[in-house]
């Protein structure tokens, strides 16, 4: 677990913003928004990630039979607010075992999503729907939201990508496997506009899967 602010691409060390820079910066990835430090999973965590956030914060709710909430990150700072939001859950596979699932709410070329992903990134790209109708559907915000297989990621995990609410929106499940869980047509909630509820969200143990 980082005690410090980290390159969201990369996991680099950042530098803050000074005299000759007015943004963080990365060697290798030039400007970006500062990864914070991820926290174990708390109501009160929670919270401060949803009060900062300028994108969703997208949260399975309710949550699927057995499914805890496992931690959440964000990328950004106090000036720009969160650009990218990483919420993970945990709980019992659809094939059985343990599963786990994080989502990713984040603006073009944050690059957090990839990087949970394991691809080149930072984006899915504008042809991520060129291969025909979508892989997997849910609600998000209360919108039908179509997502695409992405066929680049490593053979541990399940990676589906589309757009929601002009953003992207990535969902990764491990193992493979438990990517059945995306054919049950979840519904998402923006923890933003969860009000007093988001005091109801069940918390597990930190899930491995945020940190780098």
């Amino acid at each position: 677990m980082r005690g410090e602010p980290s390159c969201p691409k990369c996991g680099g060390r950042v530098r803050a913003p000074g005299l000759f820079a007015d943004s963080w910066q990365c060697d290798a990835h030039g400007t970006v928004h500062p990864l914070q430090p991820v926290i174990p999973p708390s109501v009160e965590a929670l919270n401060v990630v949803v009060a900062r956030a300028e994108v969703p914060v997208w949260m399975p709710w309710p949550l699927p039979v057995g499914w805890l909430f496992a931690g959440v990150a964000n990328a950004g700072d106090d000036r720009s607010g969160g650009r990218a939001t990483a919420v993970a859950c945990s709980g019992p596979g659809p094939l059985g075992g343990f599963g786990e699932l994080v989502l990713v709410a984040e603006e073009l070329g944050v690059g957090l999503g990839a990087r949970y992903a394991g691809i080149e990134g930072p984006d899915p790209g504008p042809d991520i729907c060129a291969d025909g109708p979508p892989h997997a559907k849910l609600l998000a915000g209360g919108r039908p939201t179509p997502l695409w297989h992405v066929p680049q990621a490593p053979d541990d995990r399940a990676v589906f990508a589309g757009e929601a609410l002009g953003l992207w929106l990535w969902a990764i499940v491990w193992p493979g496997q438990s990517g059945l869980l995306m054919y049950d047509e979840l519904v998402l909630t923006d923890l933003r506009d969860a009000g007093a509820e988001v005091a109801l969200v069940p918390c597990g143990a930190l899930s491995p899967r945020l940190l780098f």
